[in-house]
């Protein structure tokens, strides 16, 4: 038996290692700042985080309040389902219908905030070259794929989103339950004018986000196909996905004077930090 001696079962592991990396891509790189191409005008000491999401698959991590988050449609077929949380108080989180009502518009993009139901901004949106985005019909779920693609779980060659985002959940200490309707980058859709949805797909490779953390925040990302695309086989390509230390948005900033609504959001943020003396 392969596995009857340590360097048998060392062999194994290293083999599935291998297998693994074949299927899904590059691991994430540690530490970050050894990723070979930092963005623009950031020195790679200041990476935090850095890896290639291949279709189908997940990733996670907790960023500091500040922190500039990239994500980049390598190849036109990505659709990153994100949910943030506030890093020590889970119970605050994305919600997709404050994010639209607030802003009194249906659609992410450059200059829209990413809100929490407590009025608070999560992120921003600083940069956005897709323009492919969507708000209002989350992720895929189990039923839905095992009816399309004849299985969803997360290990099958088509797993839902939110069974993805289940286990990135998990490992960040939350239930099941704790996860609410996500939103998505990299696969559009508009609203026709009697209320129904259009798909619009994709702006092609290389089109990138950049999002800031406006708090100390827990980032779920799912890599898979839109719940609305129509196309029969599951079709996902890599994310990459790069953060590093910025700052967060202050007074004065476009950003924060672009609307009222987003004045108070990023006032009603900046007043609770400032009561728990991280501001």
């Amino acid at each position: 038996m392969a596995t009857a001696t340590t360097y048998g079962a060392r062999d194994h592991a290293r083999a599935q290692e291998a297998q693994e990396r074949a299927r899904t891509g590059p691991q994430p790189v540690v530490p970050a700042r050894e990723w070979p191409a930092p963005p623009a005008g950031t020195a790679a000491q200041q990476l935090v985080w850095a890896e290639t999401v291949a279709g189908g698959n997940y990733t996670h991590r907790v960023l500091a309040r500040g922190t500039e988050l990239r994500l980049t449609d390598l190849a036109g077929d990505a659709c990153a389902h994100l949910l943030l949380f506030v890093a020590d108080r889970p119970w605050e989180r994305l919600n997709t219908a404050d994010t639209v009502k607030v802003q009194w518009n249906a659609y992410l993009g450059e200059g829209r905030l990413i809100l929490s139901d407590q009025g608070r901004v999560l992120a921003s949106v600083v940069v956005d070259t897709s323009g492919r985005h969507d708000a209002l019909c989350g992720t895929s779920t189990l039923v839905r794929n095992t009816e399309r693609y004849g299985d969803g779980t997360p290990q099958s060659a088509s797993p839902a989103g939110r069974e993805l985002l289940k286990v990135a959940a998990l490992k960040n200490g939350l239930a099941p339950r704790d996860l609410p309707p996500s939103v998505s980058f990299f696969q559009g859709v508009e609203v026709r004018q009697d209320g129904s949805l259009d798909f619009t797909g994709t702006a092609g490779p290389g089109a990138s986000v950049v999002l800031r953390a406006e708090q100390d925040l827990t980032v779920l990302i799912a890599n898979v196909p839109h719940p609305l695309d129509p196309r029969p086989a599951y079709t996902s390509t890599p994310l990459e996905v790069l953060a590093w230390q910025a700052r967060p948005t202050a007074p004065g900033d476009p950003l924060w004077e672009a609307t009222p609504e987003g004045r108070r959001a990023y006032a009603n943020t900046a007043d609770f930090l400032a009561s728990r003396g991280l501001s």
